[in-house]
């Protein structure tokens, strides 16, 4: 059953959630937020958008399979701890990009785990929804 005042909302809500969460992704390793609730909040994006119309068009928006998001999520979590180990250090050892002067963000591989994390979720979420829209 199509909705016009939902499809109407989806178009305006959908950027929007796709925007806080990747302010969740980037306030997440000093702040609450980070990869999991920020890939939670993108996959809603995504539910919403399922919801206001058919699985078919659902699958077109994600100009991405849910099982490439999975694997390039595994494969970033995975180097973002293995990068320490070039370096003689212990695996998942926190390194920090210095900022510039007068700045207060950090960036390192916290970070990168936090978007290999953000992409496993919601590939995780968006492959169940699609796969239970199917249903």
């Amino acid at each position: 059953m199509r909705s016009l005042i939902l499809e109407t909302a989806t178009r305006f809500l959908a950027p929007l959630l796709i925007l806080f969460s990747l302010f969740l992704l980037s306030r997440g390793h000093h702040e609450s937020g980070g990869g999991f609730a920020g890939g939670l909040l993108a996959s809603i994006a995504f539910a919403l958008h399922l919801f206001a119309s058919d699985p078919k068009a659902g699958r077109e928006v994600l100009p991405v399979d849910p099982h490439v998001l999975i694997g390039a999520g595994l494969l970033v979590a995975f180097v973002s701890g293995a990068i320490p180990l070039f370096g003689g250090l212990p695996l998942f050892t926190g390194l920090w990009i210095p900022p510039a002067s007068g700045t207060t963000p950090h960036y390192g591989s916290p970070l990168l785990f936090d978007i290999g994390v953000y992409l496993v979720v919601a590939g995780i979420t968006v492959l169940i929804l699609h796969t239970t829209a199917e249903e």
